[in-house]
Formats: structure tokens, C-alpha cells, sequence
């Protein structure tokens, strides 16, 4: 992606080594507890109870986030106010702790709010950017 973030707001314990983040939040640091500040975020949060998350990335309005397709008002809500946003490829792999990669049987969206989020999206040249 080109980006250095400055936090994964709902990594692993462990963090997640391909995504360049300065700091991490795990499941036991609750990240939607804590101060984002503006900062340049990178989110692919729980694929359940996701409405909380993207009110808060909404708020923050700077970083990247991945989520699934929904038919639900919070997806309508952030595709509205991202600025920009592109389907992943239907051949996207996402690679497991272990090492191994597996595709998902769901639609993938990259959504970016904020200027730096915005041009790397651009940059990327995966798919169109809307």
C-alpha cells in the first residue's frame, strides 16, 4: 500500500507483521476504547458487531479500513463518507497466523478517508477507485 500507519486498531495480540504499523490495539486493549487522536489508522475489525467501528473510523477520518460487502446502514454510511473506496480483487488471499494463505467467499471493500489513505488507494491501481 505504500503507507507506514500509525496504529492497527484490531490486530491480533501479536500485531500483524504485513501491516506497517508504528502500534497495535489487540482484543484486550479494546480499540474502540481507545484514543485514535486522527491518527492514521489501519482497520479490518471483527467481520461481526462492525457498526461501532465504523462510526469510530468515521469520526476519526484518517486511515484505511477492509470490510465485507453489508446490506446494512453502515456500509451505506461509509461508502457516503470515505473518500474513496475499491472492491478487492475476487482472487484476494488473506494470509492466516500459520503462514497460509485462504480466499473468502465474501465481497471485500477498501475504504479510505483522509488525503495520504486517498492516494495510496489511488496508487494501488488493483481495481477502479471510486
Amino acid at each position: 500500500m505504500g503507507l507506514q500507519f500509525d496504529i492497527d486498531v484490531a490486530a491480533p495480540a501479536q500485531g500483524i507483521p504485513w501491516i506497517p504499523a508504528k502500534r497495535w490495539f489487540s482484543q484486550a486493549d479494546d480499540g474502540l476504547a481507545q484514543e485514535w487522536g486522527g491518527a492514521l489508522v489501519w482497520m479490518n475489525p471483527p467481520f461481526s458487531k462492525t457498526t461501532p467501528w465504523v462510526n469510530k473510523f468515521i469520526a476519526n477520518g484518517n486511515g484505511m479500513a477492509l470490510l465485507v460487502v453489508s446490506r446494512s446502514k453502515w456500509f451505506a454510511q461509509l461508502w457516503d463518507k470515505a473518500d474513496a473506496v475499491m472492491a478487492t480483487p475476487a482472487d484476494l488471499k488473506f494470509e492466516r497466523p500459520d503462514g497460509t494463505q485462504k480466499t473468502i467467499s465474501f465481497q471485500t471493500f477498501l475504504f479510505a478517508m483522509g488525503d495520504e489513505a486517498n492516494d495510496a488507494l489511488h496508487a494501488m491501481k488493483l481495481a477502479r477507485v471510486r
